[in-house]
């Protein structure tokens, strides 16, 4: 028979501990990315209702491929990095270079946040409401990631 005391469920359940704010980005990330797939099963309404300009939309009007592809890689980068975020949490298996991945993607997250008004003219057709909304996330995104991999810095 197997009895388990009070103290072997108490060392347990303190092992059990996990990262709020990497649980939290990991969450938020992964809401990005169904947002992206989603894009691919919606197209042009769900494209327009998150700010995607005209020039895009009438793109995918036309029949061209560009803008769905650019959503699946996005989305399929974003669940990678929601995967990297809930591991280095501590709540699925440990992935090899956690702390670079996730490093990374915050650099990225800030580079996307901060250099906005540099690569706007660049992506001539996304509104305004895009790069102001998409910019906000990504720098709450990197902030969120930040935190979290700096408590578990030293566990990783």
């Amino acid at each position: 028979m197997n009895l388990v005391t009070q103290q072997d469920y108490a060392n347990k359940t303190m092992q059990m501990t996990y990262n709020l704010y990497l649980s939290i980005a990991a969450a938020m990330t992964f809401v990005a990315a169904l947002l992206h797939f989603a894009c691919l099963i919606w197209g042009v309404p769900l494209f327009r209702l998150l700010g995607a300009g005209e020039a895009v939309v009438a793109m995918l009007s036309r029949g061209h491929t560009q803008p769905l592809l650019m959503a699946a890689i996005v989305g399929i980068a974003l669940l990678l990095c929601s995967a990297y975020a809930l591991s280095a949490a501590g709540l699925i298996m440990a992935l090899p270079l956690r702390r670079l991945v996730l490093l990374g993607l915050i650099i990225v997250l800030l580079a996307r946040g901060l250099a906005f008004p540099w690569l706007k003219p660049y992506f001539v057709g996304n509104s305004d409401l895009f790069w102001w909304t998409s910019s906000a996330i990504c720098l709450l995104l990197a902030a969120v990631h930040a935190i979290g991999l700096r408590q578990v810095w030293s566990d990783l």
